[in-house]
């Protein structure tokens, strides 16, 4: 069994685990930052975002969302996306991505969701 604590998440991104079919993460955001400069997409994996803290704005593929504290959402592979955090305090995101997305263990400041 793999099991992993976000709470021991200290990175703005930090890969928690790294299985042969899937790959969870955590991201944190201040007030007013986003994911990335722009929009990007995962060419190869699924993303699941679950919100557990805080407020996002979106943009996924045409639509804009607006997620809240409990909110999932899928996007597909090769859809474009980008958030920002428009709350006075921290965002906090639960990540799946199917197949994975990223080295395991990747720590970075540079958020690439």
């Amino acid at each position: 069994m793999d099991m992993a604590n976000i709470d021991k998440a200290k990175e703005r991104f930090e890969i928690l685990q790294t299985g042969e079919c899937s790959q969870t993460a955590v991201v944190t955001l201040s007030p007013s930052d986003s994911s990335g400069a722009k929009v990007e997409a995962h060419e190869k994996s699924d993303q699941v975002l679950f919100m557990l803290e805080g407020e996002l704005n979106g943009e996924v593929g045409y639509e804009y969302p607006s997620l809240r504290k409990g909110d999932v959402n899928i996007i597909s592979a090769g859809v474009k996306h980008c958030f920002t955090n428009r709350s006075g305090g921290p965002v906090v995101t639960f990540n799946v991505y199917s197949p994975p997305e990223y080295p395991a263990g990747t720590k970075s400041y540079a958020i690439p969701l």
